[in-house]
């Protein structure tokens, strides 16, 4: 409504729109306000963070109390429009995800407490709180994702926080980017190789991890306390690299490899490629496959290792990795 107060959903956009770049006077054209109208709401409302509609609203609504009482302003036919239209979202985007509502900019009551719910798990993992927030709001979204001004929107935060969170999210490769055909602006989403991205980027973490603390034991000496404690954890953090690595193993493969584990445990001596495969009733090249898998994925043993005690003879031994220093002295005894 030109000339009226400008309203929470105006200031929604507002935040919106200041998130996406846009100047001021391009916000008062679409607003159908003058460009010193959005100027001095912006230079009198914002926040440390930025622009906040919710923190615009409220100065504005004590603005309002101390100078008495005022008749409320409703948005026009215009405004309505600009909010509901036909499927599109304040900023000119889709208003994707269901549980998004028109009026106002704003989630349902039911979709607002599950975000804040699953945010609040993640959180305690360790995940900043505002960061998790906006990757499930990310996650809940459609398949186009969501600009930096649907997620000020609809957390009702500053475009900063807004910005930080997704930076912390791209180092994580947990979400993606992409331009937005025919907008000066850029579009976040959650990606269909994000889970397979985060498992093995644990995996490398838990190996480097594992390293260093072996490194470390070897560095204090496994009969110190340090020693010790970083021989435990480097251990620890081996055995779940090697149990995530590579998991995508044939369920077919992985049957072999224990089949060919358990004729050379009952053997209780080194076999041949060939006696392995006669034992078994196999032809050789099954043979080989399950002993190039054993190769390839020693974990797949574990707590056994694969030896090779001669040209394609093998047998199995104990991994002293599963063992502790006190335990292997006491053992070789």
């Amino acid at each position: 409504m030109p000339g009226g107060r400008l309203t929470h959903e105006d200031r929604c956009l507002i935040a919106g729109w200041l998130a996406d770049g846009l100047g001021y006077a391009e916000i008062g054209r679409r607003l159908g306000r003058p460009t010193s109208t959005i100027s001095r709401e912006a230079a009198r409302n914002s926040a440390p963070g930025g622009y906040l509609a919710d923190h615009a609203q409220g100065a504005a609504d004590l603005r309002a109390r101390r100078s008495g009482p005022a008749r409320p302003v409703r948005p026009g036919p215009a405004a309505d429009e600009r909010l509901s239209g036909d499927g599109a979202s304040p900023g000119g985007g889709p208003s994707s995800g269901e549980g998004w509502s028109s009026e106002g900019g704003r989630w349902s009551g039911e979709v607002r407490a599950f975000v804040d719910r699953f945010a609040g798990l993640l959180a305690a993992t360790g995940l900043p709180r505002m960061t998790s927030r906006v990757f499930v709001s990310l996650v809940t979204a459609d398949a186009d994702g969501l600009t930096a001004a649907d997620l000020v929107r609809r957390l009702q935060v500053s475009p900063a926080s807004v910005s930080k969170s997704i930076g912390s999210l791209e180092a994580m490769e947990l979400v993606v980017r992409r331009s937005d055909p025919g907008r000066r602006r850029e579009r976040y989403l959650i990606d269909d190789d994000v889970w397979l991205r985060a498992w093995q980027a644990d995996t490398g973490a838990h190996g480097e991890i594992a390293t260093a603390a072996l490194r470390g034991a070897e560095l204090f000496g496994a009969d110190t306390t340090a020693g010790g404690r970083l021989d435990r954890m480097g251990r620890f953090f081996a055995r779940l690299r090697d149990q995530m690595r590579d998991s995508t193993l044939a369920d077919a493969v992985a049957y072999d490899v224990l089949t060919v584990l358990a004729a050379l445990v009952h053997s209780g001596r080194p076999l041949t490629l060939d006696a392995v495969a006669a034992a078994l009733g196999w032809p050789r090249h099954r043979a080989v496959a399950a002993l190039d898998a054993l190769r390839r994925r020693p974990d797949l043993a574990d707590p056994l290792a694969l030896r090779t005690v001669g040209p394609g003879t093998y047998a199995v031994t104990a991994r002293p990795d599963r063992l502790t220093p006190a335990q292997r002295e006491a053992l070789e005894r």
